[in-house]
């Protein structure tokens, strides 16, 4: 009978499948060590870029007062340690003046810490839209993966993937109102829609300023589509209903032909190299002469 070999946990399952639960009560067989802050090194592959003052304020208190309860997750590099997760939890300790903190010390590759990153973020701390599209970008660069590895490796569907990674495409003055909170996600996807990058920020400050709904930025940029569809439909009846003005060559070129056929001629341009040549005849005899004109 053949042994059964197990697939590697997906990072799919979170950060407590890739690291173990951290959060839980550590047990006798857990190994917790604990590391002088001055020798843990921040992540360089964090990406979150933005921290909120107030919440690191009131975590540092909580710190000052209990201490810091969940280990944070280092790698050894050289003589000291690298972060992989609590990046808001060394920053506490750090203002709130900890020479020491637990740490479990593990031993990961940088795509693992990269990934570690990103899903701690993702499922601990809500990293905003944009952070979490440009943190996608930098791993897919990096490590170059598909959106479906992406999705794979993280437990997100391929499309939620690309509908982040096309936030990146916005423009950038969208894209900071987005990261500040004053869009949120849902207005970020309305906004894709529009091709035009300066009315993209027409109707976010429209947005911001008004206040608008999801639903209500929605019904503005498809009035706004319908609108330009119609102006463009009206131009278009309008071009086509003007006369377009005779050259003087087309001129002599009725007047030439209504003296070699002796009938009514008219030329009618309706646009650039677009036209009728219009013959009248009064008779059989004109019909059968200009045939045979036409023929030789």
């Amino acid at each position: 009978m053949e042994a059964t070999v197990k697939a590697p946990p997906r990072l799919a399952r979170g950060l407590n499948a890739l690291l173990g639960d951290i959060s839980a009560p550590q047990s006798a067989d857990t190994p917790v060590s604990r590391l002088a802050v001055e020798k843990i090194g921040f992540n360089p592959y964090q990406p979150r870029k933005q921290f909120d003052n107030d919440e690191l304020a009131s975590l540092t208190a909580s710190v000052k007062n209990h201490g810091i309860l969940q280990p944070l997750v280092v790698r050894a590099v050289g003589d000291s340690y690298q972060l992989i997760a609590g990046e808001r939890r060394l920053r506490a300790a750090k203002d709130a003046g900890l020479i020491e903190v637990p740490v479990h010390v593990v031993t990961f590759d940088d795509q693992q810490v990269f990934e570690a990153a990103l899903v701690e973020n993702i499922q601990r701390t809500d990293l905003n839209p944009i952070e979490k599209a440009q943190g996608f970008k930098e791993y897919m660069d990096k490590f170059r993966m598909t959106q479906d590895q992406l999705g794979g490796r993280l437990g997100l569907d391929r499309s939620t993937v690309s509908n982040l990674l096309g936030l990146l495409n916005l423009h950038p003055e969208v894209q900071t109102a987005v990261r500040n909170g004053q869009l949120t996600m849902g207005h970020a996807k309305v906004l894709k829609g529009v091709t035009d990058l300066e009315q993209q920020v027409a109707f976010s400050k429209d947005a911001i300023m008004k206040n608008y709904s999801v639903h209500a930025l929605e019904l503005l940029v498809k009035q706004h589509k319908l609108a330009a569809a119609g102006a463009e439909v009206a131009a278009e009846a309008v071009a086509r209903k003007e006369p377009v003005e005779k050259t003087a060559h087309v001129k002599g070129l009725e007047d030439d032909l209504r003296q070699r056929l002796a009938v009514k001629i008219e030329i009618k341009v309706k646009a650039k190299d677009k036209g009728q040549i219009v013959i009248g005849f009064d008779s059989n005899d004109d019909f059968e002469r200009i045939v045979q004109a036409l023929q030789k």
